[in-house]
Parts: structure tokens; C-alpha cells; sequence
């Protein structure tokens, strides 16, 4: 499976913040959409990502880290994939750079947001898939 029909499963929308909102006001939208990470952006233009873990590390030296502005905090080197890049080649990425988050570019454009949640459910339907056919076909059914 690759990333396009992962993102034709779960969906385009894409939860974007802007670097000068507060990170209030981004822990307030990821709390309300139950998500774990915003792309950041600037008149559609990638600038960077906040996550949940960029947030908590931070609160653990600063107690005024709400009050910051988000790109205070954002990781500004995005990695992103194109949707042609296998849900292993994702799984490997996101393993080897440590990330939790894949923001998706088509021709410059945002186009989704890959989880490593999203990933792992779409490998365990492969493998229940494949044990599946196996099973019929040792069976001979």
C-alpha cells in the first residue's frame, strides 16, 4: 500500500497553524481535533511542524511555554514524503529520523498528513489480508 490510497482511507484534512499563534492556541485545536501534531504554514507554504512531544519537552524547562508563540517551539527541517512512498518506505523513514508525523507534498502542495498510527494500522491490514489468503488457500477454499 502506499501513501495515496492510505491518505484516500482516512482523508485529506490537514490541521495547519500558523508560526505566530500562541501555543495555547495550538494545544486548544489539537486538543479539540484529538490529533497529535500541526503543520505549520505560511500562505500554504510548509514553515514547519509542532507535535504533542515538542510541547511537553519544552514545558519541562519552562513553565511559560502556552504563552510562547508556536515558532518558538516547531521543528522547522519538515520531512516530507511525496504520495507514491510505500507505507514501508514511510515506516522506515519515520523509524530512521525518529518522527511521528509525515506531512504529504504533491507538485509544492500540501496534500496530507501521514501518523505513525496511520501507518501501523494500514501494515497490520496487510498482514491480516495476506494471513487471510494464505489461510484460504491452504484450506482450499
Amino acid at each position: 500500500m502506499d501513501v495515496s490510497t492510505l491518505l484516500t482511507r482516512k482523508g485529506h484534512l490537514v490541521a495547519t497553524a500558523s508560526a505566530t499563534d500562541s501555543v495555547a492556541e495550538a494545544l486548544r485545536l489539537m486538543a479539540e481535533r484529538n490529533i497529535g501534531a500541526l503543520v505549520i504554514t505560511d500562505h500554504g507554504k510548509i514553515i514547519g511542524i509542532l507535535s504533542e512531544r515538542d510541547i511537553v519537552r519544552r514545558l519541562a524547562d519552562d513553565t511559560k511555554t502556552r504563552e510562547r508563540k508556536v515558532s518558538e517551539l516547531m521543528i522547522t527541517m519538515v520531512t516530507t514524503c511525496p504520495p507514491e512512498t510505500s507505507c514501508g518506505q514511510l515506516m522506515a523513514l519515520m523509524t530512521s529520523e525518529r518522527i511521528r508525523h509525515v506531512p504529504v507534498v504533491a507538485d509544492g502542495d500540501l496534500i496530507g498528513l501521514v501518523s505513525i498510527g496511520d501507518v501501523v494500522k494500514a501494515y497490520v491490514e496487510e498482514i491480516e489480508k495476506d494471513r487471510r489468503e494464505l489461510w484460504d488457500y491452504v484450506t482450499a477454499r
